[in-house]
């Protein structure tokens, strides 16, 4: 029996009787939400319930009786209620469906049925309470503007890119010099609110990075110019907004012992260093050239996403559209299942952590909203993916890996990553059918602005 059928036999099951129908279709409270009245005979309904145990009584075993030889009173009397249900189920099931058909709607999740009195001598009714698809017009968006970011990854990115792998290779060596920026300064420190210790305040051999920002402002400040073996008393101003309230505005001060200063070595860019990031041969040119690849790569990822944004934007400020709640509902909880996952890989504990589906709402509403358009788009413009196009994004992705023509034969030996390929491929087809409707300026943007490092 399908969802549909179960929740409508529990209904039909509820009321005690069943059978054929004359619907009638009418708006509700939403836009979406749709009501039909339906009526079954229950004369029709009976004649199935005993077609339904005649067809259990042909298999059936009990104690003291042959199988298939067990009396009709006996088999009414244990699966009665489960053929009633059965049978109401698939007859409502079956007229609703073909009002359905009938009305040319489309249903979006699944029907709410309550039973209904005075149907009428030897009738059972119901009432099936659902959402349909939003019918879409689609809107020009040949009035929208988009702003396409612009950035050629020059000597300078990949310069910059290596200092950022040289930075995370860094090794520290103990100095007798006073600490500057990017030293690492190893403290005990202890925090005092009028005078009393607070929580949290207190720390043993902790190790920060001068200028980098993890602690206040007037904590790092006072750590600039410290050395081996110094003791400091210093006040700090914690924010207005700071999460701990107890704290929120308030001047404390920190007594510090400084164990050790350390500056930082980076790594230089040599054999050895090229070797570490891969380079089987120690070819610092062939290293660099590698990184200028995966930088161009990453670039045109980010460069292309923020397009994306702007076309899908564009798409909705033309297409206003009310969305079935059914959708939302699933949509926000497929999120919310996908944020423990995301949890759980990262090592945390998330049994009964939680977190509400509805957190996920607005998201969900534009995902669904796009959803809808793009699958319209596509129909109206005829911008289905063509084998090309669904190859054209395995070969770019696979491109970054050492052997990308495994990657390419895993692709296409499992359907549901297949299937992923071929929807990034269409919403390639629809980003650049927009592009092809709108006003585009070009507009050069930062490296550090794309890369997410600009201060």
């Amino acid at each position: 029996m399908t969802d549909m059928a179960m929740e409508m036999a529990t209904a039909g099951a509820q009321s005690g009787a069943t059978g054929t129908a004359s619907p009638a279709v009418s708006p509700v409270v939403s836009p979406l939400e749709r009501r039909i009245d339906i009526s079954v005979s229950l004369a029709e309904i009976e004649g199935e319930i005993g077609a339904r145990l005649k067809n259990i009584a042909r298999t059936l075993k009990m104690p003291g009786f042959r199988p298939g030889k067990v009396p009709m009173s006996l088999v009414a009397k244990n699966y009665g209620s489960q053929a009633r249900s059965e049978a109401i189920g698939r007859a409502v099931e079956s007229i609703l469906e073909a009002k359905l058909k009938e009305q040319n709607l489309r249903m979006a999740g699944y029907p709410h049925i309550q039973s209904t009195p005075d149907a009428g001598e030897g009738r059972l009714g119901f009432t099936a309470t659902f959402e349909v698809y939003p019918e879409i017009t689609l809107g020009n968006v040949s009035g929208q503007s988009i702003e396409r970011p612009v950035l050629a990854v020059t000597d300078a990115e990949v310069d910059q890119t290596l200092d950022v792998l040289r930075k995370q290779r860094v090794r520290y060596s103990e100095t007798d010099r006073p600490a500057q920026k990017d030293d690492r300064v190893v403290i005990d420190f202890v925090g005092r609110k009028e005078g009393v210790e607070f929580a949290g305040g207190r720390a043993d051999d902790h190790a920060m990075i001068v200028g980098a920002g993890a602690m206040l402002p007037d904590f790092e400040q006072a750590i600039e110019g410290v050395t081996s073996g110094d003791k400091k008393t210093f006040d700090v101003k914690f924010p207005d907004d700071y999460q701990a309230k107890d704290l929120a505005g308030s001047t404390v001060q920190f007594d510090i012992l400084v164990k050790k200063v350390e500056a930082p070595h980076l790594p230089e860019l040599d054999a050895e260093f090229a070797k570490a990031l891969g380079s089987a041969d120690g070819n610092v040119e062939t290293m660099r050239a590698e990184v200028r690849a995966n930088l161009e790569r990453e670039v045109k990822k980010r460069l292309e996403a923020k397009v994306k944004q702007q076309v899908m934007d564009a798409l909705l400020a033309v297409n206003p559209l009310d969305v079935p709640k059914a959708l939302v509902e699933a949509e926000s909880k497929q999120m919310a299942d996908a944020a423990l996952r995301d949890m759980e890989s990262r090592g945390m504990a998330v049994k009964g952590f939680p977190i509400e589906p509805a957190w996920f709402a607005d998201k969900a509403i534009r995902r669904v909203k796009l959803g809808l358009l793009l699958s319209e788009v596509v129909k109206t413009n005829d911008l289905y993916a063509k084998p090309e196009h669904v190859r054209a994004v395995i070969d770019e992705f696979a491109a970054s890996f050492e052997d990308p023509q495994e990657v390419v034969r895993w692709y296409y030996s499992q359907p549901q990553r297949l299937a992923e390929a071929e929807a990034l491929a269409v919403e390639s087809n629809v980003v650049q059918w927009v592009l092809g409707q709108v006003k585009v300026s070009d507009k050069s943007v930062a490296f550090d602005e794309l890369m997410g490092n600009a201060a």
